[in-house]
């Protein structure tokens, strides 16, 4: 070794946990070194939350646009567009720069060294980077996850990720997505929205398995209407000749061509190819073990984000990252949320904050369940679209609100409102007396309250 580096807190990855840690403990005056392969931001910022999120902005312009072609009651006429898929991903990929970029310059603010390289872990104290031996009090150990791949689809050629994905050349006439989760229905209507035909199998009896039926009914009514394909309670056994093999549920196998296949079947912890076998640390199946503090088996090594296991969400990582920081600057903390949201970009979109009805069944709690319609919103009506619910829990005896759902046009937004009432632990009439701006979605979240008191207004 060259050089050996001394610091406070070392951290291992530049993700959304990995970075909002070491910003927030350079606003404490922490002494920092943060230590990236790969570009800052992580799977999220650069292969992730926001490059998604662009192409489906850029599907659902383009799916518009179609539309009024064809005939629009709105009045508009235009002729039938075309696509340039490669302009679309350079304005994507500027989107991304620009907050890379961004996230360097707060590193840079904040006084937190950013070393460009891997990490090669030597005990709980020491790693190696390239030539340079760091020595650190604190070890912050944020590598994320990686998507889980199946050994009869290996990625290439017309086997694909989410990453291949995120950056296409051209916009396949056939895709096939393996996997009904979140990723694959996301990734999958853009595909469609942008022209490509495409068919979802999963092995699950219905699609978003971890969500309930009510709230995905409304998804997968959508998905009909787009002409998505769903080969339910199938199983893949193998990829040739551009045809997929699949086993239905009698048994028989079905050929399906394709020009491309995506897999997206979920994510697992990023524990390889840093040497984390060094620590010894307990684990939680594949991923790091860890306490309401985020403290690992190891004193002053610390794991957050998807490294710990589920929920594999960027704004969990960024909270925990921010709670490290301010633990190793002498505060006291836990990581113990009400709630933490959990969005699909699908269409129409879904979010879950708190416990479902099932849950709050499963957990002995006697609760109200009571729903609000979009199709009675005047917002939704002039979005020309009518689809979805808003859902809110609450127990029976005080009325205490222990979840919200919504399925629907734009309901991401909702979010923050729905953690903020759990968090501050808000009753029925809490909601219900709130005066919520005229039209808005957001209405529908007081008349789901005030329906769950027995007096809703509009319905």
């Amino acid at each position: 070794m060259t050089q050996t580096l001394h610091t406070t807190l070392l951290v291992i990855g530049g993700g959304p946990g990995g970075y909002v840690a070491a910003i927030r403990a350079g606003q404490l005056g922490i002494p920092t070194i943060l230590v990236e392969g790969q570009a800052l931001g992580g799977t999220c910022l650069n292969i992730g939350c926001i490059p998604s999120k662009a192409l489906i902005h850029v599907a659902e312009q383009f799916q518009q646009t179609i539309h009024h072609s064809q005939g629009s009651q709105l009045g508009i006429e235009v002729d039938v567009p075309t696509l340039d898929i490669r302009k679309s991903v350079e304005w994507k990929d500027g989107i991304v720069d620009r907050l890379t970029t961004g996230v360097a310059a707060l590193l840079k603010k904040h006084k937190v060294q950013v070393i460009h390289s891997w990490a090669n872990v030597v005990d709980g104290k020491t790693v190696d980077v390239g030539d340079q031996r760091i020595q650190c009090e604190h070890l912050l150990l944020a590598t994320g996850s990686k998507s889980v791949n199946l050994p009869m689809l290996p990625i290439g050629g017309p086997i694909i990720s989410s990453t291949e994905a995120l950056a296409p050349t051209r916009v396949p006439k056939r895709l096939i997505v393996v996997g009904g989760g979140y990723i694959g229905l996301e990734l999958g209507i853009a595909y469609r929205k942008l022209g490509a035909e495409v068919s979802v199998v999963e092995a699950q009896e219905r699609i978003l398995p971890a969500y309930d039926a009510e709230l995905t009914q409304p998804v997968a009514e959508s998905l009909k209407q787009l002409g998505v394909k769903l080969y339910l309670k199938h199983s893949v056994t193998g990829f040739e000749h551009n045809h997929l093999q699949v086993r239905d549920p009698n048994g028989d196998t079905l050929s399906l061509a394709t020009d491309q296949v995506l897999v997206a079947v979920g994510r697992k912890p990023n524990t390889l190819g840093w040497n984390l076998e060094a620590l010894n640390l307990e684990m939680n199946g594949a991923a790091i073990r860890i306490d309401n503090r985020c403290q690992t088996s190891m004193h002053n090594v610390w794991a957050i984000g998807d490294l710990s296991g589920e929920p594999m969400l960027a704004h969990r990582a960024m909270a925990q990252g921010e709670m490290v920081a301010e633990l190793i600057s002498g505060q006291h903390r836990e990581f113990n949320p009400a709630a933490i949201p959990a969005v699909c970009f699908t269409d129409p979109e879904l979010v879950v904050v708190g416990k479902t009805p099932d849950e709050a069944k499963a957990a002995g709690l006697d609760c109200i369940v009571s729903s609000f319609p979009f199709a009675a919103n005047g917002r939704a009506m002039t979005l020309e679209s009518k689809t979805g619910f808003v859902r809110v829990v609450a127990r029976r005896d005080n009325h205490l609100i222990v979840g919200w759902q919504a399925v629907g046009a734009g309901v991401s937004e909702l979010s923050t409102a729905f953690g903020v009432s759990l968090e501050m632990g808000a009753r029925l009439e809490d909601v219900a007396g709130t005066i919520h701006a005229h039209p808005t979605l957001g209405e529908a979240v007081q008349e789901a309250a005030l329906r769950a008191l027995g007096h809703a207004l509009h319905l």
